[in-house]
């Protein structure tokens, strides 16, 4: 099984390199039915789903993300820039303080970084 899903991630990058969209869309969808808590399936689905500006869709798949592993800074941040782009502010600062509370703060230096320099430059 888990072979099936390298497999068919692999597969979909291609498509994905080929501008193959929907191809590579089909793909990821058919993973999730091997595997629905497929963490690369879904962080790739919710990629294709930010990119084609499908926000609520790759909304849905960043949360479910999060659901899955709450202190993934790689998950939060996804969902933050998404609720960003959709000017759902005061949902993407909550993102923010969510994440502070329960993440590692050493495991995940670089998300927190990467966060206060975003606190940072709105302060000013």
């Amino acid at each position: 099984m888990t072979t099936d899903i390298e497999t068919n991630l692999n597969q979909a990058r291609i498509h994905l390199e080929n501008d193959e969209k929907q191809r590579a869309h089909d793909l990821l969808i058919e993973t999730l039915k091997i595997d629905p808590d497929s963490q690369s399936t879904l962080l790739m689905l919710g990629g294709y789903y930010f990119s084609e500006s499908k926000l609520p869709e790759a909304e849905m798949i960043f949360e479910q993300l999060i659901l899955l592993e709450p202190t993934t800074g790689q998950y939060s941040i996804a969902l933050f820039n998404t609720l960003w782009k959709q000017e759902r502010l005061d949902e993407a600062f909550e993102e923010i303080r969510r994440f502070m509370s329960v993440a590692d703060k050493v495991t995940e230096k670089e998300t927190f970084d990467q966060y206060v320099e975003i606190a940072r430059k709105l302060s000013q």
